[in-house]
Formats: C-alpha cells, structure tokens, sequence
C-alpha cells in the first residue's frame, strides 16, 4: 500500500476506466477523489455503484460534468441529468435491482462464476440471460462484476491501509474493495499504526493499493 496526493493517485486512472464508487446517494462517497475525477477532465467511464446520487452530489457530479459512458446502478431516480443523458442517447444505463447488483459484485470479488437470482424470473429481465431450474424453481444465472478500480471512503485509516467505516457509509464500500484490480481510499481521519481495533477493521490492508494523503 502506498499512501499518495490525490492528484497522482487520479492521474493513474485512464480515459475509458471501469470504476466502482462505494456510496449510497453521496453517503459513504469519495468526494475529493470525485472532484479530482472531474478536475482532471477523465473522460468515458463506466460507473459501476448503488446509484447516481443527486446533480452536485458524489456520482451526480462526474454525471453533470459528463464524464461517464455507462452506469450499471440499481436506481436513478434522484438524478434528473442522468435521466435526461439516457433519454438522450449520451448516456448507457443498466439498471440492476440492488440486490442483485451488490451480489454481483460480491461475486467478482469472491472469484465466483456468478449467483442464482429469482428476481426477474418470468419478466423482461431475464431476455438474454441463462435460465437454471433448482427443486423445480427458475432462477436466472447473474454474471460477476469486477472493474479497473474501486474508489472507496472510510472514517478510519491506519498508515497500512486497514479500513474503519462509519455507520451506513460502510454500504457498499467494503465489498467493491474486493472486486477491483486497484483500490483507492480516502479517509476522514488517517492515524497511526495500532489505533484500529483489528476488530474494527472491515478492509484489510491487502486489499488497498493506495491511500489517499489528506491535506
């Protein structure tokens, strides 16, 4: 794990990059690692998360500022932009029900070939997927979801890399840490060695490439 200014740590990220941003409408978001994103003009990315938040807000503002090809969230309901790229063919979304979205990941980070879902079942959904019966039950067959990198936020980081997360903020955060090929975090406070509790962490330092140093 190396720590690193955010600066450098976004310019690794290229044009075209598949990234998931932990967050549940901003909550739990990166959002110095977002208005870096939109600082440096990236451009074309696939967004995989739980939403994208609202205009000026976490997802909501890579959206605004037109920095994203492809969204697979499960809803997209609070962002007027984001419905209006899609209506207008700027913007490619995929919507997922959360449930099967956040298995989905959990399934790329886990290395599993994929999860059994009876959501969808009987329903446009289940077009173009596999279908698999089990004790004579429909289910179909969800595919893993993995990406480039994985953007995440704590409220504690030690100097290795382990990862405290507040209260709902931890929703997604802990598992798209384990479904990317790079992990970035950035962390409301930053201390020393020793200072988390093991049991407190919920991502080990494996997981994490990069820290982002707070200024």
């Amino acid at each position: 794990m190396k720590t690193i200014s955010i600066s450098d740590v976004v310019a690794l990220i290229p044009d075209g990059a598949r990234i998931m941003v932990g967050g549940f409408m901003g909550v739990g978001t990166p959002e110095r690692i977002v208005d870096e994103i939109v600082r440096q003009g990236k451009r074309d990315l696939t967004v995989i998360a739980n939403d994208t938040a609202k205009p000026g807000i976490g997802i909501g503002k890579l959206i605004s500022a037109r920095r994203v090809h492809a969204a697979i969230v499960s809803h997209i309901g609070l962002n007027p932009e984001t419905q209006k790229q899609m209506h207008a063919g700027e913007l490619q979304v995929e919507l997922v029900p959360q449930g099967t979205l956040i298995e989905r990941i959990r399934a790329g980070g886990y290395g599993l070939g994929g999860v059994l879902t009876p959501t969808g079942v009987g329903t446009l959904v289940e077009e173009g997927k596999r279908k698999i019966e089990v004790d004579g039950k429909g289910y179909l067959l969800e595919t893993p979801l993995r990406a480039d990198f994985a953007l995440v936020h704590a409220f504690l980081a030690d100097y290795l890399g382990n990862l405290s997360y507040a209260l709902t903020a931890r929703n997604f955060n802990p598992l798209v840490a384990m479904a990317a090929a790079t992990v970035i975090a950035g962390a409301e406070h930053i201390v020393p060695v020793g200072l988390i509790a093991p049991d407190h962490v919920v991502t080990p330092a494996p997981l994490v490439d990069y820290l982002v140093a707070n200024a």
